[in-house]
Parts: C-alpha cells; structure tokens; sequence
C-alpha cells in the first residue's frame, strides 16, 4: 500500500471540509444505503456471479469510456499501475463480489450491519498506512456510531442462525477490502482525481473477472427473470459502481479517511427511513435511539 502522506484536507490549493462537501457524502450514504434491499432483491432472481458480470460490464465500459473521453488528463505515471491494479483487485474481485456472494447467503440487514465496522478498519488502517495522526474524538464517533447501529439492527433486521455464518464472513472479507481500497485509493485521488481512478479500477477488475463471469452468464438460466431484477442490476451499476463509488473517492480527496468512513454509519439509519417511507415499514423506539447515537458520533468526529 503506498505509504506516501497525503496533504491533509487541502489540495492543490482548494479548500478542504467545505459544508458542500459533506453533502455530497451525506446523498452518498443515502445512494449506499439502497444497495442491500435492492441487491437483495435481484439476487433473489439472478445468482450472484452473473448478477455482478452484468453489473460490473455496464459500470466498468461506462466509467472507462468517459475516461478515455478526458483528453486532458495527465498520463498516469508507470509506478501506479501497480497501485492501480492492486485497487481493481481489491474492490471488484473481493469487495463487491464478495458482498454480492454474501449477501445472497445471509440476512437483509446484516451486510449493513457488518458494513458498520469499516470506520474501525479504516481508522486503524489511517493510523498506519496514512499516518493520519490519532484523534481521540473521531475514535469515540467511531464507537458510537457503531453502538447505534447495533441498537438499530438488533431491532428487527438481524435474525441470528447458524445458516447466515458463511453469508456473513464474506460480508465480513468485503467489508475489509473496502476499507483496503479507501485507505490505498486516496493518494492516487488527490493525484488524478476521483473519477479516473474509480473508472481504471473498476474497468481494470472486470477485465480481470470477465472470464469467469462470461462462462456464468452463457450457463445461466434467465427465462424466469423478471424485467424488475434487471432493473436492480441497472441500480447496483450506475447508482452505486458509478455513482457512489466516484462520490465516495472524490470526498476522500478533501477529508482524510478516517473521517469519511464515520459517515458510512448513517447508512442503516437511511435504509430504516427508506423502508418506513416507501414500504411502510414501522420503526420503534430503538430505531431513535440508535439514530441519535450515530448522528451523534458523526457529529463528534467533525469537531
């Protein structure tokens, strides 16, 4: 991982943690948090693997063809490639594959549960990898935050068994490989911007995955899947590959990791109002508990 130090939260001379930018990070997390139900649904119709060559095709020619577009890039220097492919690696064929694998084999609501810890992964992984100097108000967000979201997800959305512990343990390699690739993409971020490197890591890993996601998609069997499940594959592509993915990557340009990844708690608390907004789904005094907690710690980490 490149263990170059990065300028803290200005670069190139524009201005760092500006209110516009949390917004962003904020429709981020709402986009993120969309992900489980809506994967969920059309795992539901389309095994994993050919769920994800689908996806990772439509997002990957996209974002690469965009790219190329940019004449006015600087050329990427040779000693990042590797650093490139070692992104690609990390986010295609073990952060999504293995979330989407994952979560076909475990609980709705456990993907955001184990989604939760990545703050602590990627805290820890700051401190080391980033030098990110040790700040004890973001490490106590980062505990509340992760208590609320238990609090939420005890309420309801986590039914415990003994058949989600495989699920879950890929979630779990997901969830350290996200925090791998947010932690060595910042670098690379602040050098060539957001939307190159999320473009040449996605385009890169499905090059990688094409193989075996050509000979999944000729093998499966698609005369009982609905036109919706295709829609979900379409969401999962642009909203989250494209969108969130380059959303993610460009406000880790302005503010160090450690404090962008507090942010990834709010997800749960999006997709409870999600479902009570649109499916009617109640929720209880837990939920609001849960809920200050985490705004409470992600309000900790900003101070």
């Amino acid at each position: 991982m490149n263990q170059t130090k990065p300028s803290s939260l200005s670069v190139a001379g524009i201005p760092g943690e500006k209110p516009y930018v949390i917004s962003i990070l904020v429709f981020q997390q709402l986009l993120s948090s969309l992900t489980y139900p809506i994967a969920k649904y059309g795992l539901a119709y389309i095994e994993p693997f050919t769920f994800a060559f689908f996806r990772y095709i439509i997002s990957g020619v996209v974002l690469l063809s965009v790219a190329l577009l940019k004449s006015k890039n600087p050329p990427i220097e040779k000693k990042d490639y590797k650093q490139i492919f070692f992104l690609a690696v990390l986010v295609i064929l073990l952060n999504q594959t293995l979330f989407l694998y994952g979560q076909k084999l475990t609980g709705a609501g456990h993907g955001a549960l184990l989604f939760a810890t990545t703050p602590i992964w990627i805290f820890i992984g700051g401190l080391f990898f980033l030098k990110e100097k040790f700040a004890l108000k973001r490490a106590i967000g980062i505990s509340l935050g992760l208590t609320g979201v238990s609090i939420i997800m005890a309420s309801g959305a986590i039914r415990f068994g003994k058949e989600y512990l495989f699920g879950d343990f890929l979630i779990l390699l997901s969830v350290f490989a996200w925090a791998a690739y947010t932690l060595a993409s910042r670098p690379l971020v602040i050098k060539y911007g957001a939307f190159r490197v999320t473009a040449y890591a996605l385009s890169t890993g499905t090059a990688l995955y094409f193989p075996f996601g050509i000979y999944r998609a000729s093998t499966f069997d698609y005369s009982h899947v609905p036109f919706s499940a295709w829609l979900s594959v379409l969401f999962v592509a642009f909203g989250i590959s494209i969108g969130s993915y380059v959303l993610w990557n460009w406000v880790l340009k302005y503010m160090e990791a450690t404090k962008v990844a507090v942010f990834q708690n709010l997800q749960p608390v999006f997709a409870t109002l999600v479902a009570f907004i649109f499916l009617h789904e109640p929720f209880g005094i837990a939920f609001i508990i849960g809920g200050i907690i985490v705004l409470t710690g992600v309000l900790i980490t900003r101070t």
